[in-house]
């Protein structure tokens, strides 16, 4: 048993060393009923990035209008990244999410978010996101599409791959 052990342990420590940290702010828009305060919110992830896959949890609010009594609007998500398609710069990501609504008749919450990332520099990326949020509780559900931008921030320079590379202009066709 140790004979197994020691490797996958040692393969569990390398491949966390050399996961990348970062840090993303992302304000979005949503098309839901209200006010343009009451359609905007926005969250903070903290994740870890693997080669083309991350990995992050994220906080936020799912409305910056005013309510009345309790707030329904804090959330918490974890949020597993993939990149699909890299050409020079420019990354495709797709990003399933799950959550919960803390004190909100709809506690349950589901994300599906496709964008496209710009590595401006290897510790600063923009992302271009867009995608839908799936509310559902005890007694009703409902669904909103919305549109934002993510900011990353790496803590040591990035070094993301993706499932499928893009020609390079020296290679042959």
């Amino acid at each position: 048993m140790k004979n197994f052990l020691l490797p996958v342990f040692l393969m569990v420590v390398v491949h966390c060393c050399t996961a990348q940290t970062y840090v993303s702010f992302i304000p979005s828009l949503t098309n839901s009923a209200g006010t343009l305060s009451e359609k905007s919110n926005f969250s903070f992830e903290v994740g870890r990035q693997w080669d083309v896959f991350s990995l992050g949890a994220d906080i936020g609010k799912t409305s910056l209008g005013k309510t009345d009594g309790r707030d329904t609007t804090v959330y918490l998500e974890i949020r597993p990244n993939l990149n699909i398609f890299q050409q020079g710069k420019f990354t495709n990501t797709f990003t399933p999410g799950i959550g919960c609504i803390f004190n909100s008749k709809e506690n349950f919450v589901t994300e599906l978010t496709s964008g496209i990332e710009y590595a401006y520099s290897p510790l600063l990326h923009f992302n271009i996101i867009f995608g839908q949020y799936y509310y559902s509780g005890k007694t009703s559900e409902s669904t909103t599409t919305f549109f934002g931008l993510s900011v990353m921030y790496y803590l040591k320079p990035a070094k993301t791959g993706s499932l499928i590379e893009g020609k390079k202009k020296d290679q042959p066709k």
